[in-house]
C-alpha cells in the first residue's frame, strides 16, 4: 500500500504541476489564463471568515509563505510546494474577533492590526515559520505595540523602518507612525491629523517624474471621500502636499502607484452600489504632485465592487469582491490603452454588486505565485498559465544531460531564461532548490542525492523525470 500512494504521487507529481484553467473553468470557478495551484477553506483554517493577506520570501532559502488574515487570527502558509501548501498555524487575535484585520511585512516580520476593539498592533516573527513541528500549531506574537487600540490598516514602505497605522482612533484617524527599526520594541515616532480618517494608504521612496520631492517618502492616503498626498519625510513635521477629489465619489477606499510613480490607480467601494457603474478604477496623473489631475477611467467587465488593487510589471491585480481576481494590462497606460488580461473568479454564485468573495489578492512573489484571500472561502493560491509540459519543451529548446547522472546535470534553453529549478524526491520533498538563476544555461552538482528516480522543475513550469546513478 505504501509503495502505491508513493508511485501515485509521483505520477501527479510528473503530469499535473497545477489545475489548468480549461475552456474558462477549473472546477466550479470560472477563469481566463489563470490556473488554480492549491485552495484552503476556511474550515481548514478554523475560521468563519477571511479578510487581508500578504506574502513573506524567507531570505535565506527563498521559501515562499502567504499570511492570512482571519476573522480570528492570522494563518501562516508554507506555499514553497505550491499544490501542496502546507498550513503552519494560526496568531490568535490580541483581543476580539474581527471582520477586519491587516498584514504587511517588513524585513522578516510581520505587522499585524485589526478593528477588534484594544488590539493594538502585533509583531511576529517570520522566522518561526521555518522550523514548525507538527503543524498547525498556535503562535504567540513576539512583540506588541500599544499606542493605539482598534486600526483598519497598517501601512509599511519597505525601504524605511515606519509603519503607519491608519483608522485608529488617535490623529483623528490620519496616520499614527510608529517606529519599527527594532521591531521587537515599536516605539511612537508621529503623527498627522490635519486630513482626517484615512481607510487605507501607500507609502514609498519617492523616485518619480516630480523633481522637488525625490528621495523624500511620500504617503498617499484614501480618505474616504478625497485622496491625500503627505510629504512624511520628517515624522515629526508632516505636511500635505495636495488633496485629490473627482467625480462620483461613493467610497475613497484603496490606490496604488504605477511602477513609475506617475499614475495612480483608485478604487471607490461603493460606486457601482451607489451610481450603477460597471467596476470603475479612477486613475490621476501625479506627474506634479503638487496639482495632481484626474487622468482617465477605466471600467470593467462586470459589475462587481472593486476592494484592492496592487501593481506589478505592468499588470494591475485587482481583488473584486463578486467577481473575483481581475488582472488589468497597464503597460500602456501612457497612451489609455488599459485592458482587462485574465481573471481567476473566486465567488462563482455572481458578479453582482455585493460585499461577498475576494478580499485581497498579493501578487509580488517573484514566482509569480499569487495569493487570493476571500471573505467566504478562504486561500487560494493561483499563478498564470503556462503552455503545456511538450509545447514548453518544444518552444524553448530545453536540454537536459546527462539523464541518468552521475554527478553535474546540465540544463541549456534557447529562448526563456532559467529563473528557478526544484528536485523533488518520490515523496514530494523537495531535495535541491535554487532561486534567482537568470541564465539560459545552467549546472549543478547533484552527487550527495541517493540513487533513484526523481523530479526535475524548471521555472515552476516544466517537469522531466531525473535519474541518478
Amino acid at each position: 500500500m505504501k509503495k502505491t500512494l508513493v508511485y501515485i504521487f509521483f505520477v501527479s507529481v510528473l503530469v499535473n504541476a497545477q489545475t489548468p484553467c480549461n475552456n474558462g473553468q477549473v472546477g466550479i470557478y470560472s477563469c481566463n489564463g489563470y490556473d488554480l495551484q492549491s485552495h484552503i477553506d476556511l474550515s481548514a483554517l478554523n475560521a468563519n471568515s477571511g479578510n487581508d493577506s500578504w506574502g513573506w520570501t524567507d531570505p535565506l532559502d527563498d521559501k515562499e509563505y502567504a499570511i492570512v488574515g482571519l476573522n480570528n487570527g492570522t494563518a501562516f502558509i508554507d506555499i514553497s510546494q505550491p499544490t501542496n501548501p502546507i498550513y503552519l498555524g494560526k496568531l490568535p487575535t490580541h483581543t476580539s474577533n474581527s471582520s477586519w484585520r491587516d498584514i504587511k511585512v517588513y524585513q522578516n516580520y510581520a505587522f499585524i492590526v485589526s478593528e477588534a476593539s484594544g488590539h493594538g498592533m502585533q509583531v511576529f516573527d517570520l522566522t518561526k515559520l521555518r522550523n514548525v513541528a507538527n503543524p498547525p500549531i498556535t503562535f504567540s506574537e513576539d512583540a506588541h505595540y500599544d499606542g493605539f487600540g482598534n486600526a483598519h490598516n497598517v501601512v509599511i514602505n519597505p525601504t524605511q523602518a515606519f509603519a503607519y497605522a491608519v483608522g485608529t482612533q488617535t490623529f483623528s484617524g490620519d496616520p499614527h507612525v510608529v517606529d519599527i527599526s527594532d521591531p521587537l520594541n515599536p516605539t511612537f515616532a508621529g503623527g498627522y491629523a490635519d486630513d482626517f480618517y484615512t481607510h487605507d494608504a501607500q507609502v514609498v521612496t519617492y523616485t518619480g517624474p516630480d523633481s522637488d520631492y525625490q528621495g523624500d517618502e511620500i504617503y498617499i492616503g484614501s480618505n474616504e471621500d478625497e485622496v491625500v498626498i503627505l510629504n512624511v519625510t520628517d515624522k515629526a513635521n508632516i505636511s500635505n502636499i495636495s488633496t485629490i477629489s473627482y467625480a462620483n465619489i461613493g467610497y475613497t477606499h484603496q490606490a496604488w502607484l504605477t511602477e513609475n510613480q506617475q499614475y495612480l490607480l483608485l478604487g471607490d467601494e461603493t460606486d457601482e452600489l451607489s451610481f450603477g457603474f460597471d467596476t470603475r478604477t479612477i486613475i490621476f496623473d501625479l506627474t506634479d504632485l503638487d496639482a495632481p489631475t484626474v487622468y482617465m477611467e477605466y471600467t470593467g467587465n462586470t459589475s462587481a465592487i472593486d476592494h484592492n488593487g496592487y501593481v506589478k510589471n505592468g499588470l494591475f491585480y485587482q481583488a473584486n469582491y463578486n467577481a473575483g481576481l481581475r488582472v488589468i494590462d497597464i503597460s500602456d497606460i501612457s497612451n489609455q490603452n488599459i485592458n482587462e488580461v485574465g481573471f481567476f473568479d473566486t465567488f462563482p454564485q455572481n458578479d453582482n454588486v455585493g460585499f461577498s468573495g475576494l478580499w485581497n489578492v498579493y501578487p509580488f512573489f517573484e514566482s509569480g505565485n499569487i495569493v487570493l484571500s476571500d471573505i467566504d472561502s478562504g486561500f487560494y493560491l493561483v499563478k498564470s498559465s503556462t503552455l503545456s509540459n511538450d509545447e514548453f519543451v518544444e518552444e524553448n529548446e530545453i536540454s537536459i544531460y546527462p539523464n541518468p547522472v552521475d554527478d553535474f546535470v546540465n540544463i541549456k534553453m534557447k529562448s526563456q531564461s532559467i529563473n528557478n529549478i526544484k528536485i523533488y524526491d518520490q515523496l514530494g520533498k523537495i531535495v535541491y532548490n535554487k532561486n534567482k538563476i537568470n541564465r539560459l544555461d545552467f549546472s549543478f552538482n547533484i552527487n550527495n542525492l541517493s540513487s533513484g528516480i526523481y523530479i526535475l522543475n524548471i521555472n515552476d513550469a516544466i517537469h522531466q523525470r531525473l535519474i541518478v546513478r
